[in-house]
Protein backbone atom coordinates (compact mmCIF):
# COMPACT_ATOMS: atom_id res chain seq x y z
CA UNK A 1 0.00 0.00 0.00
CA UNK A 2 2.85 2.39 0.70
CA UNK A 3 6.21 2.57 -0.04
CA UNK A 4 6.97 -0.24 2.78
CA UNK A 5 4.32 -2.61 1.36
CA UNK A 6 5.87 -2.02 -2.24
CA UNK A 7 8.00 -5.11 -1.86
CA UNK A 8 5.73 -7.48 -0.01
CA UNK A 9 2.91 -7.08 -2.94
CA UNK A 10 6.22 -8.40 -5.91
CA UNK A 11 6.66 -11.39 -3.72
CA UNK A 12 3.01 -12.13 -3.38
CA UNK A 13 2.69 -11.59 -7.14
CA UNK A 14 5.33 -14.14 -7.09
CA UNK A 15 3.47 -16.77 -4.73
CA UNK A 16 0.45 -16.21 -6.80
CA UNK A 17 1.90 -17.44 -10.03
CA UNK A 18 4.01 -20.56 -8.27
CA UNK A 19 1.33 -23.08 -8.67
CA UNK A 20 -1.86 -23.35 -10.90
CA UNK A 21 -5.37 -23.46 -8.87
CA UNK A 22 -8.46 -21.98 -9.26
CA UNK A 23 -8.99 -18.08 -9.64
CA UNK A 24 -10.83 -17.97 -11.81
CA UNK A 25 -13.71 -16.13 -9.27
CA UNK A 26 -11.68 -13.05 -9.31
CA UNK A 27 -13.34 -10.07 -12.37
CA UNK A 28 -9.83 -9.49 -13.79
CA UNK A 29 -11.20 -7.71 -16.70
CA UNK A 30 -13.28 -4.15 -17.32
CA UNK A 31 -16.30 -4.80 -14.18
CA UNK A 32 -18.76 -2.58 -13.14
CA UNK A 33 -19.61 -2.97 -9.38
CA UNK A 34 -21.77 -1.78 -6.53
CA UNK A 35 -22.22 -2.25 -2.76
CA UNK A 36 -24.49 -1.72 -0.20
CA UNK A 37 -23.38 -1.66 3.63
CA UNK A 38 -26.69 -1.68 5.92
CA UNK A 39 -26.55 -0.55 9.72
CA UNK A 40 -26.35 2.36 11.83
CA UNK A 41 -23.41 3.33 9.85
CA UNK A 42 -24.37 2.79 6.53
CA UNK A 43 -22.92 3.14 3.23
CA UNK A 44 -23.65 2.72 -0.77
CA UNK A 45 -21.09 3.12 -3.59
CA UNK A 46 -20.09 2.18 -7.40
CA UNK A 47 -17.64 2.08 -9.72
CA UNK A 48 -15.97 0.45 -12.85
CA UNK A 49 -12.61 -0.97 -13.36
CA UNK A 50 -11.01 -0.89 -15.95
CA UNK A 51 -8.41 -2.86 -17.46
CA UNK A 52 -6.00 -1.56 -20.14
CA UNK A 53 -4.74 -5.38 -21.41
CA UNK A 54 -7.13 -6.59 -23.28
CA UNK A 55 -6.52 -10.07 -21.92
CA UNK A 56 -7.44 -9.32 -18.31
CA UNK A 57 -4.82 -10.68 -16.87
CA UNK A 58 -1.29 -8.46 -15.74
CA UNK A 59 -1.33 -4.99 -16.35
CA UNK A 60 -2.46 -1.08 -15.95
CA UNK A 61 -5.48 -0.96 -14.35
CA UNK A 62 -8.41 2.07 -13.79
CA UNK A 63 -10.14 2.35 -10.48
CA UNK A 64 -13.14 4.67 -10.73
CA UNK A 65 -15.97 5.33 -7.83
CA UNK A 66 -18.21 7.05 -6.13
CA UNK A 67 -20.22 6.77 -2.75
CA UNK A 68 -22.98 8.38 -0.39
CA UNK A 69 -22.74 7.28 3.45
CA UNK A 70 -24.11 8.15 6.95
CA UNK A 71 -23.27 7.99 10.61
CA UNK A 72 -24.67 9.24 13.59
CA UNK A 73 -22.22 11.14 16.09
CA UNK A 74 -22.47 12.17 20.02
CA UNK A 75 -20.87 15.50 20.09
CA UNK A 76 -20.16 16.65 23.96
CA UNK A 77 -19.43 20.75 23.90
CA UNK A 78 -18.55 22.04 27.67
CA UNK A 79 -20.11 26.02 27.29
CA UNK A 80 -18.87 27.91 30.43
CA UNK A 81 -20.14 26.01 33.43
CA UNK A 82 -22.76 24.03 31.50
CA UNK A 83 -22.28 20.77 29.25
CA UNK A 84 -24.17 19.86 26.09
CA UNK A 85 -24.27 16.68 24.32
CA UNK A 86 -26.13 16.58 21.03
CA UNK A 87 -26.94 13.73 18.74
CA UNK A 88 -25.41 14.14 14.94
CA UNK A 89 -26.07 12.71 11.85
CA UNK A 90 -23.08 12.98 8.96
CA UNK A 91 -23.78 12.33 5.61
CA UNK A 92 -20.71 11.54 2.96
CA UNK A 93 -20.44 12.21 -0.78
CA UNK A 94 -16.98 10.37 -1.42
CA UNK A 95 -15.22 10.03 -5.26
CA UNK A 96 -11.96 8.76 -6.45
CA UNK A 97 -10.18 8.23 -9.48
CA UNK A 98 -7.37 6.25 -9.19
CA UNK A 99 -4.77 4.40 -11.53
CA UNK A 100 -2.51 1.28 -10.38
CA UNK A 101 -1.19 -2.35 -11.40
CA UNK A 102 -2.33 -5.64 -10.92
CA UNK A 103 -0.23 -8.82 -10.99
CA UNK A 104 -2.45 -11.61 -12.28
CA UNK A 105 -1.64 -15.28 -12.09
CA UNK A 106 -2.97 -18.91 -11.55
CA UNK A 107 -3.82 -18.37 -7.52
CA UNK A 108 -5.41 -15.02 -7.90
CA UNK A 109 -4.26 -11.37 -8.05
CA UNK A 110 -2.33 -8.36 -6.38
CA UNK A 111 -2.86 -4.96 -7.28
CA UNK A 112 -2.12 -1.55 -6.31
CA UNK A 113 -3.59 1.85 -6.79
CA UNK A 114 -3.25 5.44 -6.28
CA UNK A 115 -4.86 8.49 -7.33
CA UNK A 116 -7.08 11.78 -6.37
CA UNK A 117 -10.24 12.00 -3.99
CA UNK A 118 -12.37 14.53 -3.01
CA UNK A 119 -15.61 14.41 0.03
CA UNK A 120 -18.36 16.56 1.22
CA UNK A 121 -19.69 16.04 4.21
CA UNK A 122 -22.91 17.88 6.17
CA UNK A 123 -23.98 17.42 9.93
CA UNK A 124 -27.23 17.46 10.75
CA UNK A 125 -29.42 17.76 13.92
CA UNK A 126 -33.15 18.65 15.11
CA UNK A 127 -31.97 22.60 14.53
CA UNK A 128 -30.37 22.46 10.69
CA UNK A 129 -27.61 21.16 8.48
CA UNK A 130 -24.24 22.49 8.47
CA UNK A 131 -22.35 22.06 4.99
CA UNK A 132 -18.68 21.63 5.31
CA UNK A 133 -16.28 22.71 2.98
CA UNK A 134 -15.38 20.37 0.24
CA UNK A 135 -12.17 18.30 0.72
CA UNK A 136 -9.98 17.05 -1.76
CA UNK A 137 -6.68 14.13 -1.33
CA UNK A 138 -5.01 11.70 -2.41
CA UNK A 139 -5.95 8.10 -1.69
CA UNK A 140 -3.73 4.96 -1.40
CA UNK A 141 -5.63 1.67 -2.20
CA UNK A 142 -4.06 -2.20 -2.05
CA UNK A 143 -5.72 -5.84 -2.27
CA UNK A 144 -4.88 -9.00 -2.72
CA UNK A 145 -7.43 -12.04 -3.84
CA UNK A 146 -5.80 -15.42 -3.61
CA UNK A 147 -6.35 -19.18 -3.53
CA UNK A 148 -4.07 -21.20 -1.94
CA UNK A 149 -5.87 -24.37 -2.61
CA UNK A 150 -8.47 -24.55 -4.86
CA UNK A 151 -11.23 -24.42 -2.61
CA UNK A 152 -10.28 -21.72 -0.62
CA UNK A 153 -9.82 -18.02 -0.55
CA UNK A 154 -7.90 -15.09 1.04
CA UNK A 155 -9.30 -11.93 0.31
CA UNK A 156 -7.79 -8.78 1.97
CA UNK A 157 -8.14 -4.72 0.96
CA UNK A 158 -6.36 -1.65 2.71
CA UNK A 159 -7.45 1.97 1.29
CA UNK A 160 -5.99 4.72 3.05
CA UNK A 161 -6.98 8.60 2.13
CA UNK A 162 -6.47 12.01 2.94
CA UNK A 163 -9.36 13.90 2.08
CA UNK A 164 -10.98 12.81 4.98
CA UNK A 165 -7.97 11.33 7.08
CA UNK A 166 -9.49 7.75 6.75
CA UNK A 167 -8.50 3.82 6.75
CA UNK A 168 -10.51 1.15 6.01
CA UNK A 169 -9.27 -2.46 5.64
CA UNK A 170 -10.86 -5.70 5.53
CA UNK A 171 -9.62 -9.67 5.76
CA UNK A 172 -11.81 -12.55 4.80
CA UNK A 173 -11.04 -16.19 4.36
CA UNK A 174 -13.46 -18.91 3.22
CA UNK A 175 -13.88 -22.23 1.95
CA UNK A 176 -16.13 -23.36 -1.36
CA UNK A 177 -19.29 -24.70 -0.86
CA UNK A 178 -22.09 -25.08 -2.75
CA UNK A 179 -20.76 -23.02 -5.21
CA UNK A 180 -18.95 -20.12 -3.08
CA UNK A 181 -16.39 -19.59 -0.89
CA UNK A 182 -17.85 -19.23 2.84
CA UNK A 183 -16.44 -17.93 5.87
CA UNK A 184 -15.60 -15.60 8.37
CA UNK A 185 -14.92 -11.78 7.76
CA UNK A 186 -13.18 -8.70 9.80
CA UNK A 187 -13.46 -5.03 8.85
CA UNK A 188 -11.91 -2.21 10.23
CA UNK A 189 -12.78 1.96 10.02
CA UNK A 190 -11.42 5.07 11.66
CA UNK A 191 -10.89 8.44 10.06
CA UNK A 192 -9.40 11.68 12.23
CA UNK A 193 -12.40 12.84 13.66
CA UNK A 194 -12.07 10.19 16.08
CA UNK A 195 -14.57 7.91 14.74
CA UNK A 196 -14.06 3.99 14.34
CA UNK A 197 -16.00 1.11 14.10
CA UNK A 198 -15.27 -2.35 13.64
CA UNK A 199 -17.32 -5.34 11.81
CA UNK A 200 -17.09 -9.28 12.49
CA UNK A 201 -19.21 -11.39 10.53
CA UNK A 202 -19.58 -13.99 8.01
CA UNK A 203 -19.62 -14.07 4.17
CA UNK A 204 -20.65 -15.68 1.05
CA UNK A 205 -18.67 -14.69 -1.95
CA UNK A 206 -18.52 -15.15 -5.43
CA UNK A 207 -22.31 -16.21 -5.40
CA UNK A 208 -23.29 -16.10 -9.11
CA UNK A 209 -26.96 -14.50 -9.41
CA UNK A 210 -27.79 -13.99 -13.39
CA UNK A 211 -25.23 -12.34 -15.24
CA UNK A 212 -23.56 -11.08 -11.87
CA UNK A 213 -21.33 -12.76 -8.90
CA UNK A 214 -22.62 -11.22 -5.24
CA UNK A 215 -20.56 -10.94 -1.94
CA UNK A 216 -23.34 -11.15 1.18
CA UNK A 217 -22.24 -10.66 4.64
CA UNK A 218 -23.36 -10.45 7.81
CA UNK A 219 -22.52 -9.77 11.27
CA UNK A 220 -21.91 -7.36 14.21
CA UNK A 221 -20.91 -3.98 14.08
CA UNK A 222 -18.93 -2.15 17.11
CA UNK A 223 -19.65 1.58 16.85
CA UNK A 224 -17.68 4.21 18.56
CA UNK A 225 -20.27 6.22 20.62
CA UNK A 226 -22.59 2.98 21.07
CA UNK A 227 -22.34 0.85 24.44
CA UNK A 228 -23.63 -1.79 22.03
CA UNK A 229 -23.42 -3.58 18.89
CA UNK A 230 -25.41 -3.47 16.03
CA UNK A 231 -26.37 -6.01 13.69
CA UNK A 232 -25.00 -5.29 9.93
CA UNK A 233 -25.82 -6.67 6.77
CA UNK A 234 -23.28 -6.14 3.24
CA UNK A 235 -24.20 -6.65 0.00
CA UNK A 236 -21.67 -6.24 -3.02
CA UNK A 237 -22.34 -7.13 -7.09
CA UNK A 238 -20.29 -7.10 -9.89
CA UNK A 239 -20.10 -7.53 -13.20
CA UNK A 240 -17.26 -8.78 -15.96
CA UNK A 241 -17.91 -7.04 -18.95
CA UNK A 242 -15.22 -8.60 -20.83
Amino acid sequence: MTRRHLSAAYAAALLLAAEPARGESYPLGTVVFGSLDAAPSSFAANGVKVNLDRHGGSGVVILASGGFGRRFETLVCACGTRIFVARLARYTASASTLAGYQWAGDRGIVALYSGPEAALEALMDGGGIGLLPARFGLRLQGEIWAHPTADTLVNGTLILGSARGDLWSRLAVGYRLWGAFLGPEASLYADRSGYGKANLGLHATDVPLWRYNMRVSAGVQFESGRSAPSPYLSLTFWMNLQ
